[in-house]
């Protein structure tokens, strides 16, 4: 969204009558807004191309969201233990992903498309990972995921990431999947509701994980917990299906020894 400056108009005196005009003259229909400082950013061709991919899916998709909590310190132990032994370092993102394909296996109707005419459900679990790149943000999307392990994934992304800053991401590595992992908890944001990318169904809006006060049998004790908001396609998946969903996520992350069987 843009919002633009006002200008202050001041009437014009005229020397030779006390007759007070406006001295602004009507903007042609359709011309552009002259800012009043700054200065006009050119547009690439991604940046374009977001635009118009997100305006559209704001506009035809009729989203709905579901937000669950999870305790993820069982999830940070294992990725300590795995750093230890693993010859990609793995984030806690890697490790969300795969939990996406625990729950996309368990909950195979929520791995489907909208296409117009009915609906596609995918035989494997192919995920899109949102990545910030120096032209703009991409999503390249991994395939198999339900096959890959916690450092396949890991070097996958970073091999994306590092093809996305090059430009040199085909066009074959941003098309499918039914999903997208959008993560902006390394920036410290604790929770965020993010845009379906087209045509997929669903996108998995990551927090930054928090240690909190919780009560367990009666007691009180701290537990890091990370919030996580699911944007749904309600053409495609209902309300109850995506809350299954969630709960199966919820459950690959809280016992993680899911994501390594």
């Amino acid at each position: 969204l843009k919002s633009g400056g006002h200008k202050s108009v001041e009437p014009e005196s005229v020397a030779s009558s006390s007759v007070v005009r406006n001295s602004v003259e009507p903007r042609p229909v359709g011309s552009k807004p002259v800012p009043s400082h700054g200065e006009e950013v050119p547009l690439t061709r991604m940046r374009r191309a977001i635009a118009r991919r997100l305006t559209e899916s704001k506009r035809d998709i009729p989203h709905f969201y579901l937000r669950r909590t999870a305790r993820i310190d069982a999830l940070l132990a294992l990725r300590k233990q795995l750093n230890e032994v693993a010859p990609e370092k793995i984030s806690v993102n890697d490790l969300v992903v795969c939990a996406v394909g625990v729950a996309h296996t368990q909950v195979p109707d929520a791995n489907v498309i909208w296409t117009g005419d009915g609906m596609t459900r995918y035989s494997t679990v192919d995920v899109g990972v949102a990545v910030a790149s120096s032209p703009g943000l991409v999503t390249p999307v991994l395939r198999g995921v339900e096959r890959s392990s916690p450092s396949a994934i890991s070097r996958q992304v970073k091999e994306f990431a590092r093809q996305a800053d090059e430009g040199k991401l085909r066009q074959a590595d941003l098309e499918g999947g039914t999903i997208t992992v959008s993560n902006l908890g390394m920036y410290g944001v604790d929770e965020f509701s993010a845009i379906i990318n087209p045509p997929q169904s669903t996108i998995l809006a990551v927090g930054a994980g928090r240690q909190a006060p919780v009560v367990v049998d009666g007691e009180v004790r701290v537990e890091t917990q990370m919030t996580l908001t699911l944007s749904v396609d309600h053409r495609a998946i209902d309300g109850a299906l995506a809350a299954q969903w969630m709960a199966a996520l919820v459950t690959a992350l809280e016992e993680p020894l899911r994501l390594v069987a």
